[in-house]
């Protein structure tokens, strides 16, 4: 098991000014970090990978789509366009040397129909999602989609609803991950929604309620690292928090203030972590 920082606390675009920041992660304990990959190039990410690779460090990333992007959309073009991105991220993440490629991909991010998901939307963005993890296998890449909460997206909630995607997507480069924060609001119980989702359980964001230092809030951690445990999960552990520093991401992600200040959020978090999982 290994327990990873998002770096999403700092920026939404980690570069070379960012490497100390990298660096102090890994002085502090840490195995690796989870980047957004939203823009940059091979160039970019394959120094920041030989980077990782010096000090030892591993790497994981986030990805989204926006609403021209939507691999659920009726629209072809808009689900062509999802799937040459999520190819780009994938060729990115080859060149920073990603494990996993998590996130809300399954579909573009706060986008709404103001209807339920349709059948034909979830067989749409199975079917992108089928081609994408062929890509993904060729690069040894694991994707590994989220569900989120309902006021975040309206395709994929619970992990019932993932695992379901999961099974038809029916491929070996594609997984599910699990998120403490959306659980905490969407599912009954941390540890039957983790038992649900463990057969294909491939990445995991340990995230507080109010996204702010893992155990200063309201999650039932006892039922997660217990869980976590029962299933012999073994791969990653990465703490999602976010700040106000970006404020153009902070305003897009509905961050509207700082929960826990920033030093706090990946010291005590990654203690806690360790505590929680016994390690």
């Amino acid at each position: 098991m290994k327990i990873g920082m998002n770096m999403l606390l700092w920026t939404n675009h980690v570069t070379e000014q960012h490497y100390n920041i990298i660096d102090k992660l890994k002085n502090t304990g840490y195995d690796g970090i989870e980047i957004f990959l939203g823009e940059g190039d091979s160039k970019l990410y394959s120094s920041m990978g030989r980077h990782l690779s010096d000090i030892g460090m591993g790497i994981n990333c986030v990805a989204s789509l926006a609403p021209e992007q939507n691999i659920a959309s009726p629209d072809q073009k808009f689900r062509e366009a999802g799937l040459d991105r999520l190819k780009w991220v994938i060729d990115m993440g080859e060149a920073v040397g990603v494990e996993v490629i998590c996130g809300p991909f399954h579909s573009s991010f706060a986008y709404f129909t103001r209807q339920p998901p349709t059948q034909e939307e979830r067989q749409w963005s199975i079917e992108m999602l089928q081609k994408a993890a062929e890509y993904a296998q060729a690069a040894n890449i694991i994707l590994a989609p989220e569900a989120l909460n309902r006021f975040e997206c309206y395709l994929y909630n619970t992990m019932a609803d993932l695992r379901t995607m999961v099974e038809k997507v029916n491929h070996p480069s594609l997984g599910a991950m699990y998120d403490t924060h959306h659980a905490n609001m969407e599912e009954k119980s941390q540890a039957e929604a983790i038992k649900r989702i463990a057969p294909y359980l491939k990445h995991v964001h340990i995230s507080e309620n109010d996204r702010g230092t893992p155990g200063s809030g309201q999650v039932n951690w006892p039922d997660v690292f217990s869980t976590l445990k029962e299933i012999n999960y073994d791969g990653w552990l990465t703490i999602e928090a976010f700040s106000t520093v970006i404020p153009e991401f902070a305003n897009a992600i509905n961050v509207w203030r700082d929960y826990s200040p920033m030093d706090e959020v990946y010291t005590e978090g990654l203690k806690f972590i360790k505590k929680g999982m016994g390690i």
